[in-house]
Order: structure tokens, then C-alpha cells, then sequence
């Protein structure tokens, strides 16, 4: 089964699909480097108004479940949107008992 895709988002990916298609590869690879370091700028601010919209959701007493089934991702996903871990599992916010040692 399709996962079905916003509008919007059909966009975005019709955009990157044009990347990929760049005969050239070396411009290829250029453009493919200016997309990822724009995206790893705006990366951080995509997630947190993700968050935003699950916390405002979240406020109004809406269940993770609609949650989940709004954002057409899972339970689990929403929970750890929610807490703010949903980026790669290395960038979590590390618990005290994790942190590396001091320096000394």
C-alpha cells in the first residue's frame, strides 16, 4: 500500500527527483551539495514546528493515536516528536548517566 503524499510535499520530491536526473554528474553533484547543506540548516527548524503542532495538538487533549493518524506517522514517532527526540538516534539529548566525563 502507498503511503499517500500532501500536495506539498509531492512537490518537494518532484524537485529532488529533478536532481537526481542532472546528466552532468559533477553538476549533478553540486546541486545535490547545495540541497543537503541547505536542508541541514533548515533541518532544525523543520522539527521543532513539527513539535510545535504535536505539543499545540497534545494542549487540546488530542490523542497520540489522532495524532499519529494526522501526521500519517506512528504512535511511536509522535511520542518521541513530543519529547523531542526525533531526530537521528545520535543526536538525542543524552540522559546525565550518558554524558562522556568531564575534562579535566
Amino acid at each position: 500500500m502507498a503511503r499517500e503524499v500532501s500536495e506539498e510535499a509531492r512537490k518537494v520530491i518532484n524537485a529532488l527527483s529533478q536532481v537526481e536526473e542532472i546528466e552532468d554528474p559533477v553538476e549533478r553533484a553540486v546541486v545535490i551539495s547545495e540541497v543537503l547543506s541547505d536542508f541541514a540548516q533548515r533541518e532544525p527548524r523543520l522539527r521543532d514546528l513539527r513539535r510545535e503542532a504535536v505539543l499545540l495538538m497534545r494542549a487540546d487533549r488530542v490523542s497520540y493515536r489522532q495524532i499519529a493518524a494526522k501526521l500519517r506517522v506512528s504512535l511511536g514517532t509522535v511520542q518521541s516528536i513530543e519529547r523531542g527526540h526525533a531526530g537521528a538516534w545520535g543526536t538525542k539529548p543524552r540522559r546525565k548517566s550518558e554524558q562522556p566525563p568531564a575534562e579535566e
